[in-house]
């Protein structure tokens, strides 16, 4: 079966595939539906963040590939309904990204980036994302 992942620098020596956090564990969302990995890459492009590439790949290459690399494979089935805050997630990527201009750093605690989407000052955390690029 073949599902659709996001990838950041497809092809590239730099290519990284698209995960959350969530609850300590790192996520690899599966998209059954291309539309919904289409429309989650798109979501992201909206909050500045660098588009990622959709690209269909066997099932089983990417749960093998998340297994090595300690990550949780999860399917977004086609008509998936979120039953959960974290379930949320899986539909629409959370308002605060990791910086992925240094992505292939170890130490993620220095990478993390906070924005406070009630903020009066979105103009300066903006800039701080662009700089990021």
């Amino acid at each position: 079966m073949l599902v659709h992942v996001l990838l950041f620098d497809a092809g590239q020596d730099s290519e990284g595939i698209h995960s959350l956090e969530l609850s300590g564990h790192t996520v690899v969302l599966m998209f059954e539906n291309s539309d919904d990995a289409e429309r989650y890459a798109g979501l992201l492009e909206a909050q500045d963040f660098p588009t990622p590439s959709v690209e269909a790949l066997d099932r089983e290459e990417v749960e093998l590939f998340c297994r090595e690399a300690g990550y949780e494979a999860r399917l977004v089935s086609a008509g998936f309904v979120p039953q959960s805050e974290e379930d949320r997630l899986m539909l629409a990527p959370p308002s605060a990204n990791r910086d992925v201009s240094n992505w292939q750093d170890d130490d993620p605690s220095s990478t993390q980036i906070q924005a406070d989407p009630d903020s009066s000052d979105l103009d300066a955390v903006r800039r701080r994302l662009e700089g990021l690029l």
